[in-house]
């Protein structure tokens, strides 16, 4: 198989997962391990009540996705010429 027809596999074995379950709920244990990462982050003495902890987390993977966007659009940029 090359690489274009095992990006149709995926493409279609991912469109069949969505098909039967809810994509959120599919999700959730990663998304919850990913928020959890950033929690530790920025408190990781467990010293922050779990709102602030919950409000500082989200900055920060607010800021890790802006950070990403910019790197991908520089590469897009550099790509182009």
């Amino acid at each position: 198989m090359n690489a274009a027809q095992r990006s149709l596999a995926a493409r279609a074995a991912a469109y069949r997962l969505h098909s039967l379950v809810d994509s959120k709920e599919h999700i959730k244990p990663a998304r919850a391990g990913f928020i959890a990462k950033f929690e530790r982050e920025v408190d990781p003495h467990s010293q922050l009540s779990p709102a602030e902890r919950q409000r500082r987390a989200q900055a920060a993977l607010k800021s890790h996705m802006l950070t990403l966007a910019r790197k991908s659009a520089n590469a897009r940029r550099a790509k182009k010429g």
